[in-house]
C-alpha cells in the first residue's frame, strides 16, 4: 500500500517554521479562496518561500538546491534551448546516467515536465529550487539582453553609409531580423520586464525620446538618433494594424506579442505632434485586473463597505478620479467578485481593454453610431442583472444609467472629478434631476493609486520632514507607537525606493442627509462636510493610515493628493 504524502502545514511545522494554529489558519484560508495551500502561507506571510519550497522537497522526495549557494557552469545551459528555459522558467543542472537534470519551482506543474519530455524526447530527473530565485538567476543568465538595446543603438547610430529605412525592410546574411525590428522588439520586451504601464516614444527636433511609466512615473530609458525615427513609427504601425502612409490623422491599433512566455496585449495610440508622431503603447496585462478587491488597498471598514453596496440589487455605484487613477482595476474587481453563472452582467466600454469570461463586452464605436447610450438603451432589453458603462460623458448616457438604476438594476460607472461628493453636482450641472441623483445613487468612490514602498530597501525615517507631516496633519498622537519610513533606492526597485502601486480611497454613503443636499442643489462642500460628520473617510485620511502602517511615505502621499503647500525638491 502507497504511503500517504504528508501535508506542507504539517512538515513546516516539524521543521518549526510555523506553528499548528498557524496551519490550521492556511489551511482554513486556502479551503475558502481555493487557492494552493502553498501559496497561501507565502502570500500570508506565515512561511517564507525558501521554507515552503524545502518543504515540499521533503514532500515529494526531491533533492532541494539553493541558488544562492550553487553556481551554474554557462555550458550546462547548452543542455536547453534559451526559449524553453524562458518560457517554462527552468534551470538545466547537467547530464547524468542518461537522465537530464533540471531544477524547477513547482513538482505539481505536470504539463510543463511532459512539454519538456516531448520536446527534448529523454529522461528527466527534477530538483527543486524557489521560484523567485530561479527568475533572478535566469534574468541574470541572460542580463545581455537587457543591455542588447544599447549595442543595438550604437550599432544603427553608427552604421551611417546604409539608408536607416532599409533596416526596416532587409535580413541579414544569417537570417536574422533587420536591426530596427530587432531594437522595437527588445524595447517593448524590457518595458513588459521593467513593470511598466506604458511606453512613450515622442519624436524631438533633434532626437527620439523613449520614456517607460513605472508605478505611475516616467523614466527616461533612451534618445534615439532623429534618422531612426520613421523606421521605429513604421515598424509598431505595422506590428498594430495602421496604416503606415496616414502621418496627418491619429490613430489606434493592438498588439499582441508574447514576452517571457505570457501573451501580452498592447493598446496603441498614434498622435500627429510638431516633430513627428507621437506614439504610446498600453501595456494590458490580465493579472493587473484580477488581484482581487481585497489586495486593491481597502482598509478593513472601507472593504467592508465596498462588499455591501456591490451586492444590492440596484442603484448606481459611481468611481471617481483622474485618468490613471485604477477606477477601471475597481469596477472590474467588482465585476468578477459578482461574475456567477446566476447573474447576467453587460458592459459598454470605451475601448475593452481585457476580456472576461461569462461578461458581454460591447465595444463603443463612435464613427457608425454605436454610443454609449445606443449600447445602454439596447443592453437594457437584454435583461441584465448588471450594467457597468465605462463612462458617464453626458447627460445622455446619464439618463439612461439612471433610469436603468430606477427600474431595478445595478448600474456601476465612472465619472472625472476630483472627489466623491463633487460627483453629485458633476451630474445635475449635467443637467440630471436632482431627485434623481438622489435616489439612484447608492454610493460614491473617489480613489488615487500611490507607489508603495519597496520591502527591499526601505527604512525608518529617525527624523521626519515636519513641513510634510503638518501638509497632511499628523500629529505626534497620530505618529505614537508608529514608524515612519523613507524611501532608499536599491536595484529591486530601479533606485526609485518604490515598487507597486495600490489605492487611496474616499467612500461616499448616500444617505437620508446627503440625499437631502443632493435634492436642494447644496454645493458640494456643503455635501462633503456632511458626509464626513456621517464617517466619510477621505482620501488625504486614508492616505495618512497607509503612511502609519509603513506602506508609503508622506511625500507620496501629499504628492497624489496634491496638498497645498507641497514644494518638489
Amino acid at each position: 500500500m502507497a504511503r500517504k504524502r504528508k501535508d506542507v502545514t504539517e512538515i513546516l511545522v516539524e521543521m518549526g517554521s510555523i506553528k499548528p494554529p498557524a496551519a490550521a489558519k492556511a489551511m482554513e484560508e486556502a479551503r475558502k479562496s481555493f487557492k494552493p495551500i502553498e501559496e497561501v502561507l507565502v502570500e500570508s506571510k506565515i512561511a517564507t518561500e525558501e521554507d515552503v519550497t524545502k518543504a515540499m522537497a521533503i514532500q515529494y522526495d526531491m533533492e532541494y538546491i539553493d541558488l544562492d549557494k550553487n553556481t551554474m557552469a554557462v555550458s550546462d545551459f547548452r543542455l536547453l534551448p534559451a526559449d524553453l528555459i524562458k518560457r517554462h522558467q527552468v534551470l538545466p543542472l547537467g547530464e547524468e546516467g542518461g537522465k537530464l537534470r533540471i531544477v524547477i519551482g513547482d513538482p505539481n506543474d505536470l504539463e510543463t515536465l511532459e512539454a519538456l519530455r516531448f520536446r527534448l524526447n529523454k529522461p528527466l530527473e527534477t530538483c527543486l529550487a524557489v521560484k523567485s530565485k530561479i527568475k533572478k538567476h535566469i534574468e541574470r543568465l541572460f542580463s545581455e539582453e537587457q543591455k542588447s538595446i544599447d549595442e543595438m543603438i550604437r550599432k544603427i547610430s553608427m552604421d551611417r553609409g546604409t539608408s536607416i529605412d532599409m533596416s526596416l525592410k532587409e535580413q541579414t546574411k544569417d537570417g536574422e531580423e533587420a536591426p530596427i525590428i530587432r531594437l522595437v522588439s527588445a524595447i517593448i520586451s524590457e518595458a513588459v520586464k521593467a513593470r511598466a504601464s506604458d511606453i512613450h516614444i515622442e519624436p524631438m527636433k533633434d532626437r527620439i525620446r523613449v520614456r517607460y511609466r513605472i508605478d505611475g512615473v516616467c523614466v527616461q530609458r533612451d534618445n534615439l538618433r532623429k534618422q531612426m525615427q520613421n523606421s521605429v513609427i513604421a515598424r509598431i504601425k505595422i506590428m498594430s494594424g495602421m496604416d503606415i502612409a496616414e502621418r496627418r490623422l491619429p490613430q489606434d491599433g493592438r498588439i499582441k506579442m508574447g514576452v517571457d512566455g505570457s501573451d501580452i496585449d498592447f493598446r496603441v495610440s498614434t498622435l500627429p505632434a510638431y516633430h513627428g508622431e507621437s506614439i504610446v503603447l498600453r501595456i494590458l496585462r490580465p493579472d493587473n485586473v484580477k488581484i482581487g478587491i481585497q489586495r486593491m488597498g481597502f482598509e478593513e471598514d472601507d472593504y467592508n463597505r465596498f462588499k455591501r453596496i456591490i451586492a444590492r440589487p440596484n442603484g448606481i455605484f459611481l468611481v471617481t478620479g483622474p485618468t490613471g487613477s485604477g477606477k477601471t482595476t475597481t469596477l472590474y474587481g467588482a465585476l468578477a467578485e459578482l461574475n456567477t453563472p446566476d447573474r447576467k452582467i453587460i458592459t459598454a466600454e470605451d475601448p475593452v481593454e481585457y476580456n472576461f469570461a461569462g461578461i458581454n463586452q460591447c465595444q463603443v464605436r463612435e464613427a457608425i453610431g454605436l454610443t454609449f447610450a445606443k449600447i445602454l438603451r439596447s443592453m437594457l432589453r437584454q435583461a441584465p442583472n448588471i450594467i457597468l458603462v465605462g463612462e458617464i460623458r453626458d447627460r445622455e448616457v446619464a439618463d439612461v444609467a439612471v433610469q436603468a438604476a430606477l427600474t431595478g438594476h445595478l448600474v456601476f460607472s465612472t465619472l472625472h472629478t476630483n472627489d466623491a461628493p463633487s460627483a453629485i453636482t458633476r451630474l445635475i450641472d449635467m443637467g440630471v434631476k436632482p431627485f434623481l441623483v438622489a435616489s439612484s445613487i447608492q454610493a460614491i468612490m473617489a480613489q488615487r493609486l500611490i507607489r508603495t514602498l519597496c520591502e527591499q530597501c526601505k527604512q525608518v525615517d529617525p527624523d521626519p520632514d515636519r513641513k510634510l507631516l503638518a501638509l497632511l496633519a499628523m500629529t505626534d498622537k497620530d505618529m505614537a507607537g508608529k514608524k515612519i519610513y523613507k524611501a532608499v533606492g536599491c536595484n529591486a526597485c530601479n533606485n526609485t525606493g518604490y515598487r507597486g502601486r495600490i489605492g487611496i480611497f474616499e467612500m461616499m454613503m448616500m444617505n437620508a442627509e446627503v440625499r437631502e443636499l443632493a435634492f436642494k442643489r447644496s454645493s458640494s462642500s456643503a455635501i462633503r462636510k456632511v458626509a464626513i460628520a456621517n464617517g466619510m473617510k477621505t482620501l488625504l485620511e486614508d492616505g495618512r493610515i497607509k503612511v502609519l502602517n509603513g506602506v508609503t511615505t508622506p511625500r507620496e502621499i501629499a504628492r497624489v493628493t496634491q496638498t497645498e503647500g507641497l514644494v518638489a525638491e
